[in-house]
């Protein structure tokens, strides 16, 4: 009985003397963000929102990035704006996808998408794919 208690105490001992290293490896981990969104008109906000989040995290901050999927895709189209909020979204270090499903859906050439923007075969896959990396993610 005194040898079974032993064990189990000092597997006890153990095994709680991990947790505080695993606790430390969490935080300092960067926090990165994924974005899946259906609306163009919510780039705006998104990048705010990117902004906000680089200050609130300071050193901790790693990525964003922005996946636009579905009918949407029929709006991009190379205007003033969108390139001010693409070129706004390079500077905040904010990687803008779009979705390669949705484009052949809605007979969107990816070659007539502006500049700054990168094509993803699946959006949803993608993201799945950067959630499973430990994004930490929204869709909208």
């Amino acid at each position: 009985m005194k040898t079974t208690f032993k064990i189990l105490a000092t597997l006890g001992l153990v095994l709680l003397g991990q947790m505080p290293l695993q606790a430390q490896n969490k935080t300092q981990q960067k926090m990165n963000y994924v974005v899946l969104s259906k609306n163009m008109q919510q780039l705006n906000p998104i990048l705010i929102t990117a902004d906000a989040l680089a200050e609130a995290d300071g050193m901790k901050y790693g990525k964003m990035e922005v996946v636009i999927c579905g009918k949407t895709v029929q709006d991009i189209k190379d205007s003033p704006e969108l390139s001010k909020l693409i070129s706004e979204a390079q500077d905040l270090h904010v990687k803008i996808n779009v979705c390669g499903l949705s484009l052949k859906k809605f007979g969107v050439d990816p070659n007539s998408l502006p500049s700054g923007l990168n094509v993803v075969d699946n959006g949803i896959f993608y993201s799945f794919q950067l959630q499973k990396k430990g994004y930490m993610s929204l869709t909208i």
